[in-house]
C-alpha cells in the first residue's frame, strides 16, 4: 500500500469522524499514538510495534487529510532528490547536523 492509498483507506474509514473531530483533536491522537509507539519501541514485542508504526501512519494520514496535504507528493518534493541538505544518496552531511 502507498501513502497516497493509506491516506484514501483513512479518508474512507473515518473521514466523516475526523471532519467533525477537526485538525487539533486529530492532532492529539497523533501524539497520544506517538507515546504508545515510544513506549512499544522501549519495552513492546514486536508485534506491538509493527501495530503501533501502523496507528502512527494512520494519524499521520489522518492529519494531512485534514489539511490537503498528499502525502505522496509531500514526500517526492522533499526526499524524491535526495538528502534535502547534501542532495546526495546516500547522505553524506555531517553526523552532527540534520538530517
Amino acid at each position: 500500500m502507498t501513502l497516497g492509498q493509506l491516506q484514501d483507506r483513512i479518508r474512507e474509514l473515518y473521514g466523516d469522524k475526523d471532519s467533525r473531530r477537526g485538525v487539533e483533536g486529530t492532532f492529539m491522537w497523533f501524539l497520544e499514538e506517538v507515546g504508545e509507539l515510544a513506549g512499544a519501541l522501549r519495552g513492546g514485542t514486536h508485534d506491538e510495534r509493527v501495530l503501533e508504526f501502523a496507528d502512527v501512519l494512520a494519524w499521520l494520514a489522518t492529519l494531512a487529510n485534514g489539511v490537503g496535504v498528499n502525502l505522496d507528493d509531500a514526500i517526492a518534493r522533499k526526499y524524491g532528490t535526495g538528502c534535502p541538505g547534501c542532495r546526495q544518496i546516500p547522505c553524506a552531511c555531517d553526523l552532527a547536523e540534520k538530517p
